[in-house]
């Protein structure tokens, strides 16, 4: 009907103005009222194509129910128990982030005179005491988050910050060798990508990297194709990241579900959403949640298509996919289908960037990534450039001014360090892993399933049944030490294999298996995980407290 409307309204309005004998300015007001009726109409039609009438309909109910909800909520009764149930969490994460003693020091403001480098270290010691091990990432039980390289590596990057502690690429007439390797760096990642005469940037990380496309895309259709209001498709699984850009950057996402059993976007899904208005088709390889890759060659037919831009995101597939073919390991398991990784890079037609994080599997210091392009016309959309400040030409390549040398410097040590054989090895001992904690949650936990076939370097889990809530299940591990991911959609675990779950796979399946059987006998429901995401899939308004709770850990992270 909305289609219809808009098809026919111009006749329609025509046919009528001509029947009429309205004056000129009832007749603009009539024009502007059927404009404003058709453009809406059109806004409707293309949301119900992208996510589907009953998608649609289960939006509006769940928007009204958070309304009726929050509006419920308000009274001054549910007002204070809500208050109450926020003050004790607020308490529970001060407990845990907070140092507590009369003998905490804190440094609210300068000291009068500056300290000697012992009292610096000792005092670095102290803290390190009053909040926990510094070292226990070094027990290797946690998912993700610490990208170790080994202890000789570290002393290669500490002497690379030594040396370029204050060097600033926003000067390469000041600091040639940083502008050198910034750019060897992306030369680098370009070639292992497959596109050596493409172009690229350096960024702080994964999100930067992903923001920057979504800028890129951006300024390029509004030049090239006269879009004014943006809209990208993004799959489910794809990094929040890229919500975070849509919403920096003023782009409209539809968020299109995956296939439940393979965990790849839902391609019919896609090519509905794609309309006039669209700039950006995303895909992952590998993605965040559960490890698995999105269908590239098939999206990069359709960006091919429709002329759109086609962003990988392989932040965190990173230094591990490149790397599967040469390891062997591409190809699945023992030459078959399971755990097979598809094209992913800029060989695929339609594949237009890619983004990879150099400090995750390439083992550089935090708070480094890569954002490629096919080809540096693209790139150029990326930049910010303004010639007419009073301070002189102002240009940047990404969100930043000035950036650290350092972190440049030190992934380019890295990547030296590492050489693309250290990155090989790497790669089999990884992926090697990881299958390990995926077979055997396939053949020997029956009350688990692996999500999808991811074919890297993270595994995902859920539970079969009701017998066992997959988030006591992690209630349980966190009790056993192991810091793990909880996800939803379905609700399930994950964990990011590193170089320091090789020494401690075998205790994560012995774990894992009596964290199972502990969930399923004795059940307590009252683990962190259990009430935090049993209260985000609860109700319409458990995602508004849960990010009360998100904000008020991210208060706390800036209490002195």
């Amino acid at each position: 009907m909305a289609a219809l409307a808009v098809r026919n309204g111009p006749q329609f309005i025509s046919d009528w103005l001509r029947s009429s004998s309205r004056s000129p300015f009832e007749s603009a007001k009539t024009i502007l009222f059927f404009y404003i009726i058709s453009t809406q109409c059109l806004k409707l039609y293309r949301h119900l194509r992208a996510r589907g009438v009953r998608q649609s309909i289960a939006e509006g109910w769940f928007w009204v129910s958070k309304r009726a909800l929050l509006v419920a909520i308000k009274l001054p009764s549910a007002q204070l128990k809500i208050k109450d149930e926020l003050r004790k969490v607020k308490v529970d994460i001060e407990d845990k982030l907070l140092p507590k003693g009369d003998d905490v020091s804190r440094h609210l403001s300068l000291p009068a005179e500056g300290k000697p480098v012992e009292w610096i270290l000792e005092e670095m010691a102290k803290m390190d005491g009053e909040l926990g091990p510094h070292a226990g990432w070094k027990h290797g039980k946690l998912s993700g988050a610490v990208y170790h390289g080994g202890d000789e590596l570290s002393k290669v990057l500490v002497a690379a910050f030594e040396r370029y502690a204050v060097s600033n690429p926003l000067h390469p007439d000041v600091f040639p060798a940083i502008r050198k390797m910034e750019a060897e760096i992306v030369a680098m990642c370009l070639r292992m990508y497959n596109n050596p005469q493409g172009a690229g940037t350096m960024t702080s990380g994964g999100t930067e990297s992903i923001v920057m496309a979504i800028k890129t895309y951006r300024d390029w259709a509004r030049d090239v194709k006269g879009i004014t209001e943006p809209e990208m498709v993004v799959p489910a699984t794809a990094h929040a990241a890229f919500d975070k850009g849509a919403a920096y950057m003023g782009v409209k996402v539809h968020m299109v579900p995956v296939d439940p059993v393979t965990r790849k976007v839902d391609l019919k899904r896609v090519r509905r959403a794609i309309n006039c208005n669209t700039i950006l088709l995303a895909g992952s390889a590998i993605n965040f949640p559960d490890g698995n890759q999105d269908d590239i060659v098939a999206l990069g037919k359709l960006a091919a298509k429709y002329n759109v831009g086609l962003h990988v995101d392989c932040c965190l597939g990173s230094f591990i996919v490149p790397f599967l073919e040469r390891a062997g390991l591409a190809d699945g398991e023992d030459g078959g289908s399971r755990y097979k990784l598809h094209p992913f890079d800029f060989r695929v037609l339609g594949v237009t960037s890619i983004s990879c994080d150099t400090h995750k599997y390439g083992f550089a210091p935090k708070g480094s990534s890569v954002i490629m392009y096919r080809d540096a016309a693209l790139r150029r959309y990326q930049y910010y450039i303004t010639p007419n400040w009073t301070g002189g030409v102002y240009a940047s390549p990404s969100l930043s001014g000035s950036r650290p040398g350092a972190l440049i410097a030190g992934t380019w040590a890295a990547m030296q360090y590492m050489g693309s054989d250290g990155y090989l090895e790497s790669c089999r001992q990884i992926v090697t892993c990881a299958r390990l904690i995926a077979n055997t949650i396939t053949n020997s936990i029956s009350e688990l399933y692996v999500l999808g076939s991811p074919p890297a370097s993270v595994v995902a889990f859920a539970s079969r049944n009701k017998e066992v809530n997959i988030y006591e299940v992690g209630d349980k591990m966190s009790k056993k030490g192991w810091h793990l991911n909880a996800l939803s959609g379905p609700a399930a675990l994950h964990i990011a294999c590193t170089r320091l779950t090789l020494g401690v796979v075998d205790t994560f399946i012995v774990d894992l298996r009596a964290s199972v059987e502990e969930a399923k006998m004795a059940p307590s429901g009252k683990g962190a995980m259990v009430a935090l995401y049993g209260l985000g899939s609860s109700s319409a308004v458990g995602p508004t407290i849960v990010g009360e709770v998100a904000g008020i850990f991210l208060d706390t992270l800036y209490q002195a």
